[in-house]
């Protein structure tokens, strides 16, 4: 594994890569760090293909943004571009947890011939708003803003998950916000993400025409990724398809190693 920094307009994006084969990039979610795509697993760069993970503007090891309200979609997909460009890759599958689910959408409908393939874990947003509190965004960001990990704890309060999920969920949440460089600059983030745009109609996701696997969890394990988000996402990107753990058992977007899988399988469409 080599680590690297990409220069762009002011800011600096911290990743790694490693493996040789299909380029994979990887594209966290809100709050997270390049970790939390498919959890630590090394099986991609195993199985032979190029692994790149990097962390989001503000997010890990990444510099924040030149403003505190600069982190919409264009300027996370422009950031994805110049990954691109500077690690010499034409083409890559792209695969995005949530927020990174979003940007790899952006981008792919800006620049479609860099994008060889999709791989969108629990999307969330949906041009109609229905699932963006505003008001919850901004608390978390207040919590973490001035209480720190155990402050954006307290603000997320109770997940909403079955106990046996219970406790792994709380100790997730404090490991993913410990690994921020900038605390205050997720807390942007939690601000801006947001109210951004990716896209603004479904119809504009018609023009992906490119192998896409969209992986959604069950509300009962991840309520804030309604699994009927996914659906309506690969419903309306053509030929994609759905992938989802059985009902009660541990999302798939958790499991590393499975996630892997379908990624490498989806890779494996592009590469034949």
């Amino acid at each position: 594994m080599s680590e690297f920094a990409v220069e762009r307009t002011g800011v600096t994006l911290a990743g790694e890569e490693a493996g040789e084969g299909t380029p994979v990039v990887l594209a966290h979610g809100l709050t997270a760090t390049r970790r939390y795509v498919v959890m630590g697993s090394r099986a991609l760069e195993r199985g032979g293909h190029r692994v790149v993970a990097y962390d989001a503007r503000g997010h890990g090891r990444s510099s924040p943004a030149p403003a505190p309200e600069d982190y919409a979609y264009e300027a996370l997909a422009a950031d994805l571009l110049a990954l691109l460009d500077d690690r010499g890759i034409e083409r890559a599958v792209l695969a995005g947890a949530s927020m990174g689910a979003h940007t790899a959408v952006r981008l792919a409908l800006d620049h479609g011939d860099r994008v060889a393939g999709l791989v969108l874990v629990t999307p969330a947003y949906t041009p109609e708003g229905e699932h963006a509190d505003l008001e919850r965004w901004d608390a978390l960001s207040e919590g973490l803003r001035r209480g720190g990990v155990e402050g954006f704890v307290d603000a997320y309060g109770d997940p909403g998950v079955p106990d046996a999920w219970r406790a792994t969920v709380t100790k997730v949440l404090r490991q993913r916000l410990a690994a921020h460089e900038c605390p205050d600059a997720v807390a942007d983030a939690l601000r801006a993400v947001p109210r951004s745009r990716p896209f603004e109609d479904w119809a504009e996701l018609a023009e992906l025409a490119l192998p896409c696997m969209v992986v959604t969890s069950r509300d009962e394990a991840d309520p804030g990724h309604p699994h009927a988000v996914g659906e309506r996402y690969a419903e309306a990107i053509p030929g994609a398809e759905l992938a989802s753990e059985a009902p009660g058992a541990s999302p798939l977007a958790w499991q590393g190693g499975q996630l892997s899988k379908v990624v490498a399988d989806l890779a494996a469409r592009v590469a034949a």
